[in-house]
């Protein structure tokens, strides 16, 4: 199944894309990663999902990742003796230690660790924004703040602290329970919620050792003091605007988007930009005219995939969402506006063989107008050194192992195929063409580059690449 795009598509499944028929629907319309998120999925049901997306993958014999997107941890005040409060603007309001429920003075904050890291000038958050406090006072167990924004807070509301380093993990027990879980059931990217440092994300990499790569959601903004590290430790990353939004101002998430992306795509890691990239289609069969311009920024952009949350997950239109934000990447790619945006930014090659080599591709397409690259690999770490180029041409993975095609289905331009590996020079070259031309991205006479490592199966050892020809043996064989 060729796709006319190179960026790819994330779709969240829920209740309305629950059933194997929407899932391969929604596999059909344009989604490349289906996402399952445990803040919504109950643990014992993980497996069944994963096997019916691995039933579909089998069906259609192409390799769909799986992202398993842990909850991270959920910090709230605790009940109100009336259910709720209004708090008034100016008014005092105090975060404390006592569990007596709550009334327009005060409420329990069942979170020592944060009581214990705030301080004078700190905001607070509740509601997702509807709410905001100012920190002007501090003690054991007991925070007074100021109302700046006030209004009814009622039982259990989510509490964002954007100025607070809060010293608690990522991963709560419920977390390392669904890890567990998702990586038994053959997950191939776990999400991180609650990111603050690269530690965090590191400890969740020692957990999967291997068995599935590592994504850091930035939802806070004191992910971003430390940026370049974590995205040195992850194995790629998620712009998560939505949290972002709550968190900081609305009108600085543009700008930190651009950075995370154009950070990511520096340093070889894939880039996804999520949340409420479609969110009228919940509700409406088409989008509005700016949701339409968004897609297509992070695509101009040359983040790796676009992500769908409750468009597809509790929508009425999910098949449409997906179908629109295809044609949106499909368009964009189209414009020539696009290919220059995209070689503006890229960066030089490292000092390395492989990177050495992922240039000489680019430049081989570029001054041969080559449609694709076929890329032998056994880690997939070829393909995504080819990717973070971004090449004007389909890197066609070639891998023996199926994990590794699945985990780059969310790279950006990479088509994956699962295969044997190649057993001398002149077999890879042969195979590389024939695969060309059954993939469809190549005819008889075309040329296509063909990159590989030697000795065959040695992972991370790029050191090759070649010209080939496709001839009507190629086809033939196809």
């Amino acid at each position: 199944m060729k796709r006319s795009r190179r960026t790819k598509i994330i779709a969240t499944l829920g209740p309305a894309s629950d059933t194997p028929e929407m899932i391969e629907k929604l596999f059909r319309a344009g989604a490349d990663v289906f996402r399952l998120n445990m803040s919504h999925l109950p643990r014992e049901k993980l497996p069944e999902k994963i096997e019916v997306i691995r039933t579909i993958e089998r069906e259609l014999r192409r390799p769909i990742a799986v992202l398993v997107d842990l909850q991270g941890p959920k910090l709230r005040v605790a009940a109100f003796a009336e259910g709720a409060a209004i708090l008034e603007n100016g008014a005092t309001f105090v975060l404390d230690s006592d569990p007596t429920p709550g009334d327009v003075t005060r409420v329990f904050l069942p979170h020592p660790e944060i009581l214990s890291a705030l301080e004078p000038g700190h905001v607070v958050i509740i509601d997702d924004g509807k709410l905001r406090l100012v920190v002007t006072e501090v003690s054991e167990g007991r925070a007074v703040t100021k109302v700046v924004i006030g209004g009814r807070i009622s039982n259990r509301k989510g509490v964002s602290l954007p100025d607070t380093v809060i010293p608690v993990a990522a991963m709560t027990e419920k977390d390392r329970g669904d890890l567990e879980a998702g990586l038994n059931a053959g997950a191939d990217w776990i999400a991180v919620s609650f990111v603050q440092r690269p530690e965090d994300v590191a400890e969740v990499k020692k957990v999967a050792a291997g068995r599935a790569l590592v994504m850091a959601k930035i939802e806070k903004p004191q992910a971003l003091t430390r940026l370049e590290e974590i995205i040195e430790v992850s194995d790629g990353l998620m712009v998560a605007r939505g949290d972002l939004g709550v968190e900081m101002p609305l009108e600085q998430v543009p700008g930190v988007q651009k950075r995370i992306t154009r950070a990511s795509r520096r340093m070889g890691k894939p880039v996804v930009v999520a949340t409420q990239m479609l969110e009228s289609m919940i509700t409406a069969p088409v989008p509005t005219r700016a949701e339409v311009s968004d897609v297509a920024t992070a695509v101009y952009e040359g983040a790796d995939a676009v992500m769908l949350s409750a468009e597809s997950a509790s929508g009425a239109f999910p098949i449409e969402a997906i179908s629109m934000m295809s044609r949106i990447a499909e368009q964009v790619e189209r414009d020539a506006l696009y290919w220059t945006i995209l070689t503006a930014q890229r960066s030089e090659p490292d000092a390395t063989a492989s990177d050495a080599i992922a240039a000489a591709a680019h430049q081989m397409v570029d001054a041969l107008n080559l449609t694709a690259i076929m890329a032998w690999t056994h880690s997939g770490s070829t393909a995504l050194r080819l990717a973070r180029s971004r090449p004007n041409a389909t890197i066609i993975a070639l891998t023996p192992k199926r994990e590794t095609a699945r985990r780059l289905a969310l790279c950006w331009g990479t088509h994956p195929i699962v295969t044997n590996d190649a057993s001398d020079v002149d077999d890879m070259a042969f195979r590389a063409a024939k695969f060309a031309v059954r993939e469809r991205f190549a005819d008889i006479g075309d040329r296509v580059i063909v990159v590989a490592g030697v000795p065959f199966g040695t992972p991370g050892a790029t050191n090759l690449v070649r010209i080939a020809f496709v001839t009507r043996e190629h086809a033939a064989k196809a």
